[in-house]
């Protein structure tokens, strides 16, 4: 048998067995933080794969290929999903910028909504996803960590990178005004 047939017949296999399995895989990884569907997540990985099986190498540990492939495709879909455009405006950003700067007292809620809102969005997109996250939706760094991979570490010192960048931003624009 050749390669791209065994590949196919391996990966077919797979997913033809264990699809419920990796949509509770998918649900479990992205729950309510990503607009995609797990089975959207599941068609995308699938067709990837079985468009590509002829160039692998034969493929031993096809559970292994197929669920790293899966969680590869749902970091991207979280990286990706967050709305860039828009930040909850509630009492969690009220509350952020008078952590940040106490002396903007003489600004009215709406003006300081208003400039935190506009120097969030300036922020860098790792960044300005680590604030939203944690400030704003309420993940937990372990949570963030466990979704993206990435060490909760490096989120905890994007987080104060970033609110030290939101810090300068706020004093720049309250002595500007």
């Amino acid at each position: 048998m050749n390669l791209e047939s065994e590949n196919n017949k391996k990966l077919k296999d797979f997913f033809g067995r264990e699809y419920l399995s990796l949509k509770r895989y998918v649900n479990t990884k992205i729950s309510d933080t990503a607009n995609r569907d797990a089975e959207d997540i599941i068609q995308d990985v699938a067709l990837k794969l079985f468009s590509g099986a002829d160039r692998y190498a034969p493929i031993n540990n096809v559970a292994g290929f197929v669920y790293r492939s899966i969680r590869n495709k749902i970091i991207d879909v979280l990286r990706t999903s967050k709305p860039s455009n828009s930040v909850t405006i509630d009492n969690n950003l009220l509350e952020l910028a008078e952590e940040l700067n106490p002396s903007a007292a003489d600004y009215s809620s709406d003006k300081m909504i208003m400039l935190l809102k506009e120097c969030i969005q300036q922020l860098k997109p790792a960044y300005k996803d680590i604030i939203v996250a944690v400030d704003y939706e309420g993940y937990t760094y372990k949570e963030i960590s466990n979704e993206t991979g990435i060490p909760e570490g490096t989120l905890m010192s994007r987080r104060h990178r970033a609110i030290g960048i939101l810090y300068k931003k706020i004093e720049i624009k309250i002595n500007n005004y």
